[in-house]
């Protein structure tokens, strides 16, 4: 999930939760969260995009993983925001259900990746890690 997506799920400005996420850099290694290339973030924000949804940002954005979204619930510290991480927690887990149920869905994945350009490379990364979690070990299972 994106940085500002979270900022306004967690009802915070985005500068207060990456300044955040700062004070507590060790708690945010690269498996929690990283912040997208600007080829990427380029093409998230598309001339065709008149959503306004950057608000003029000039640099890329973070992407937490599930487990850096959990581990925001814990440098936020608050009664909301441990509520909406319990709601994305949920809907990680329903992903991965859905997902790990639905062979058709994994085979169509598959053939997309095939076909699909670099810069879904990223979503792709995320849905492997949302059906085949990394346990501590560095295993997957």
């Amino acid at each position: 999930m994106l940085d500002a997506d979270l900022a306004a799920l967690y009802g915070v400005e985005r500068g207060v939760l990456m300044r955040a996420v700062r004070r507590n850099a060790d708690r945010f290694p690269a498996d929690f969260m990283f912040q997208l290339s600007t080829k990427d973030f380029e093409a998230l924000s598309s001339p065709s995009d008149s959503s306004g949804r950057w608000d003029g940002r000039r640099t890329p954005p973070y992407a937490f993983t599930e487990h850096g979204v959990a581990m925001l619930s814990s440098v936020l510290r608050s009664a909301s925001a441990d509520a909406v991480n319990i709601e994305i927690m949920r809907a990680f887990a329903q992903l991965r259900h859905i997902l790990a149920s639905h062979g058709d869905l994994a085979k169509r994945l598959d053939e997309l990746r095939k076909h699909c350009d670099r810069r879904f490379r990223a979503v792709f990364d995320v849905i492997d890690q949302l059906v085949m979690p990394t346990f501590t070990d560095g295993s997957r299972r």
